[in-house]
């Protein structure tokens, strides 16, 4: 057998040359105290550090509202822990719906109750203006200059306008969060003293037909007093209605040809606007809010 013959002996084919991967000979050959598959540097035994991923840039997502169990508490009825016993047996509705679900998230504007009665977790706040002429009385913003513009910085709950008054009117305008007033004076109307100055004279015949109601497109109008104001001339007068909308007052003289100059509402309920100047806001006395019980 020739030397080459000898070289040869015992060799295993494979791809390319050199010892095939795992082979005796190749564990043979490693470094002393290196395993197989060890990193250059490794020493024996040690852990290899998995690279870090480097942090995302976006931000975590904000969660929309707060906790129904939070809502609850805040309202003053219970503790969260309550409020989740209570969630938990079918006693608190969203927006019409029974919610079991734990953590739960819902926003200030759902309609949430508690054994039937919708709660609030804002504390309740009435705030009386003197509106100016030329802000309307919504809460839409995209109607330019609105009567929420002058309270602004009233309340930090978040009260709205009861009633309203137009663009071009001016007077009392009452704006509370208290859900129950709300609905109360909806239903049962709140006496407003306007003053009316028209066009021309009112004459003396129209103020009896306003007086003893009359009917607009099927519906019956009904006013609480009208009266000629004091030293002025007749084209001036006092309407006592308990209406809460604003053209209804110009539908009234449109009815009898009488265009309105300038509509002013001088006493809301109780309410007066002494010491109140026009474009001011004032934060109802606890004697005024409980005159509200007795409507």
């Amino acid at each position: 057998m020739s030397k080459n013959d000898k070289r040869g002996k015992g060799k295993t084919s494979g791809r390319g040359s050199g010892n095939p991967r795992g082979s005796n000979t190749a564990r043979a050959n490693a470094p002393k105290g290196k395993k197989d598959g060890a990193r250059p540097g490794q020493k024996d035994g040690e852990r290899v550090q998995k690279t870090k991923q480097p942090a995302s840039n976006k931000p975590a997502k904000k969660l929309e509202g707060i906790r129904l169990n939070k809502y609850i508490s805040n309202s003053g009825i219970c503790s969260r822990r309550e409020a989740d016993t209570f969630i938990a047996t079918g006693l608190v509705t969203v927006n019409g719906k029974i919610i079991n679900e734990m953590g739960y998230r819902v926003k200030l504007e759902d309609d949430i109750r508690f054994d039937g009665r919708r709660i609030n977790p804002e504390p309740m706040s009435y705030v009386l203006l003197n509106k100016p002429k030329g802000f309307a009385t919504t809460t839409s913003e995209s109607k330019g200059n609105t009567v929420m513009d002058l309270v602004s910085n009233a309340s930090n709950s978040r009260i709205t306008p009861i009633g309203r008054l137009g663009r071009n009117a001016t007077g009392l305008l009452l704006f509370t969060n208290d859900d129950k007033l709300k609905e109360k004076l909806s239903k049962k109307g709140m006496s407003r003293l306007f003053h009316v100055e028209l066009d021309k004279n009112l004459k003396s015949a129209d103020i009896q037909k306003i007086r003893e109601g009359f009917t607009i497109g099927g519906k019956k109008i009904e006013i609480e007093e009208i009266s000629y104001v004091d030293g002025k001339s007749k084209k001036e007068v006092g309407l006592k209605i308990k209406h809460m909308g604003n053209s209804v007052i110009r539908d009234i003289f449109a009815h009898f040809e009488y265009d309105i100059v300038h509509l002013d509402c001088v006493t809301l309920a109780h309410l007066t606007k002494k010491d109140l100047p026009r474009g001011k806001w004032k934060i109802l006395t606890n004697e005024e809010l409980n005159l509200f019980s007795m409507l």
